[in-house]
């Protein structure tokens, strides 16, 4: 006796159902409402589809090497971030040549992250080999802030703005933060790091800022950004 080779087949399609002996003879349509359609196989539930389809695009997305990491490097970026930080990296590079003693990086914060968010991304950078400008260990007693604010900032090669809840309460009070992002955004010196917010949220409080495409750890650890900002200052010239 024949016997129904759905389990092989599925009978899904009117191919499968003819090509069985037993259901052959059969209507196709009772044989196609016994078993599941395909869209049944193929859809992902509801409550799992959308977090899953945004991390495959996050991830996909981030596919591109950038110019100046090295062949082994495990870091991968987005299009859109590789075109930002190239003029930056032109800069470094620029200025490693011209001015070898200058720091790294100045890395611009709200006082009220100088314990949190700012501190982490300092010691990632640091642990890293990447040498930072951070008011929290170069600002010492007695010494006055704005200068030695100015000192900082004139002697590192590029600046970090760690945008956060507090960075965008503090601008509007035009405080330290607010005249540290002013002499930043006028050099092409500047990577904005947002964390904990969104651009929409900064471009209501800084629009020029808010128009600088910089890295954000909505979708990447602050070490995997810590990773890239890493990538962007090292540079050794071939004939150091």
């Amino acid at each position: 006796m024949s016997r129904c080779t759905a389990p092989t087949y599925g009978h899904r399609t009117a191919s499968g159902a003819a090509a069985c002996p037993a259901c052959s003879s059969r209507s196709y349509r009772s044989s196609y409402n016994s078993y599941p359609s395909y869209s049944s196989y193929s859809s992902t539930p509801s409550s799992s589809s959308g977090s899953s389809g945004s991390s495959s695009r996050s991830s996909s997305s981030r596919s591109s090497k950038a110019r100046w990491s090295r062949a082994v490097s495990p870091v991968y970026y987005t299009q859109a971030e590789i075109t930002a930080l190239t003029p930056i990296r032109q800069t470094v590079e620029n200025l490693v040549v011209t001015k070898p003693e200058l720091r790294d990086v100045f890395l611009c914060h709200a006082w009220d992250d100088r314990q949190d968010a700012a501190k982490e991304l300092h010691d990632l950078l640091v642990s890293n080999g990447v040498s930072v400008w951070f008011s929290e260990k170069d600002i010492g007693l007695g010494v006055p802030l704005m200068r030695a604010i100015d000192k900082g900032l004139a002697n590192s090669r590029i600046g970090l703005v760690l945008v956060t809840p507090a960075l965008l309460r503090r601008l509007p009070q035009e405080g330290i933060a607010d005249k540290e992002l002013s002499a930043l955004l006028a050099r092409d010196q500047l990577v904005p790091i947002v964390h904990n917010t969104t651009y929409e949220a900064l471009r209501d409080v800084s629009p020029l800022l808010a128009s600088r495409t910089g890295l954000s750890t909505a979708e990447e650890t602050m070490k995997e950004v810590a990773a890239k900002l890493t990538e962007l200052v090292a540079y050794e010239p071939e004939n150091a």
